[in-house]
């Protein structure tokens, strides 16, 4: 096996490997494994000669990406990783397995429980969709959570103190409280004339996810 790719992904899938006992060799014949940028993959996958099998962790990217190659799969970790955790950050997450044919699946679904992922199917014609899913619960998590702090912070409190309630949110099983959910609509007329008088440019993200909210 060999990693292409050592960034946040690649780093934390070697060492896990290694954990493993699964050796990761510099020249490999049997499964290369591709960590690059998505506007990397196809390029990368046309400098290898054909025969191994060729995966990519990408959440978005098609299959079609790893051309020529038909022994191809792809197992996308459906986690943030940064480099300055290490392979724990793969532990008990959920990963998207894509694959043509029952071998590559199989491929696909072997490498992700090594890695100590939980697989599931996904079909190709699917991964976009999949990942904005992805991407609005992680990167829009990160806007939420800054435009939260911003407004706490202008009223003299720490930011720091959000992190409990959001960790409860989730806990909670994103159980719905606050005004929207008892019906207060004075109180979210409130919080709209604090936001405009303060931080006007967060009053039009207030308003579309009390839309998204009540709907």
């Amino acid at each position: 096996m060999k990693i292409v790719g050592e960034g946040r992904v690649g780093t934390a899938i070697k060492a896990r490997l290694a954990e493993r006992g699964v050796a990761v060799a510099a020249q490999d014949n049997e499964l290369l494994i591709l960590c690059v940028p998505d506007s990397a993959i196809e390029s990368v996958a046309r400098g290898i000669a054909k025969g191994p099998w060729v995966a990519h962790m990408s959440g978005a990217t098609p299959l079609s990406a790893l051309e020529p190659h038909t022994r191809r799969f792809s197992v996308h970790p459906l986690q943030t990783f940064t480099k300055r955790r290490g392979p724990e950050q793969l532990d008990g997450a959920w990963a998207a397995v894509t694959g043509e044919t029952a071998e590559a699946l199989d491929h696909g679904f072997w490498l992700a429980e090594t890695l100590g992922l939980r697989p599931f199917e996904l079909s190709d014609r699917s991964r976009v969709l999949y990942h904005a899913g992805a991407a609005i619960a992680s990167n829009y998590l990160v806007t939420l959570y800054r435009s939260a702090a911003r407004l706490v912070e202008m009223a003299g409190a720490p930011a720091d103190a959000l992190v409990p309630l959001m960790r409860r949110t989730i806990e909670n099983g994103f159980e719905l409280t606050g005004p929207l959910a008892r019906g207060d609509v004075r109180t979210v007329e409130a919080h709209l004339e604090a936001i405009r008088t303060y931080a006007p440019d967060l009053e039009e993200v207030y308003r579309a996810l009390a839309k998204a909210t009540v709907a």
